[in-house]
């Protein structure tokens, strides 16, 4: 059999983005943020037709605010700014600059593959099942992937502002897209 490496990347067309919701009494007058990581990439492992280890790192000081649903006045560039700023704070991104995800084992499953190995969040390590999709395009692979993960899992205490009557909430979605031609 052949080995193979892909390699994906934003510059790609591939996106990695992070969804927030909002919690507490004052929930109302927070947005729900869709976060994207401009700078991230990605490598599958295959022999033969089979992938066998897939690798993904993440650079924290590379996010974006892309939106932000809710709150009392649009999300427009300044809040933007601050959002930013507040997320890189949350995230501690000076001392934790990389997010990593490793697998250990890569099984097929109904529509793709599922995953298992570690993420590495703020300096912690945990064990995570991670579900990937994968549809052929014709003339390549449509790869997706959606998971929650809990941010106290990792150390990182969701922001908050109003005395805690407005947080983010602890699980936030991460997506993940990319294509790879045939």
């Amino acid at each position: 059999m052949t080995s193979t490496v892909w390699a994906l990347d934003a510059s790609s067309g591939g996106t990695l983005s992070i969804r927030t919701g909002v919690t507490g009494r004052a929930s109302k007058m927070g947005h729900r943020l869709t976060i994207g990581v401009t700078k991230w990439h990605a490598t599958v492992e295959w022999d033969g037709r089979r992938p066998t280890a897939v690798t993904l790192t993440a650079e924290v000081p590379s996010i974006e605010v892309l939106g932000g649903e809710g709150g009392v006045t649009p999300l427009i560039g300044p809040e933007k700014m601050v959002a930013k700023s507040n997320a890189l704070k949350t995230f501690d991104a000076d001392r934790f600059p990389e997010i990593k995800f490793r697998s250990d084992d890569v099984t097929e499953s109904g529509s793709g593959y599922t995953l298992n190995g570690s993420l590495e969040i703020h300096g912690k390590t945990k064990k995570v099942v991670v579900d990937v999709a994968v549809e052929d395009q014709g003339r390549s692979w449509r790869i997706r992937s959606e998971n929650t993960v809990k941010q106290t899992d990792y150390g990182i205490k969701p922001y908050s502002q109003l005395m805690g009557s407005m947080k983010v909430v602890d699980d936030v979605t991460v997506r993940f897209e990319a294509e790879h031609s045939k």
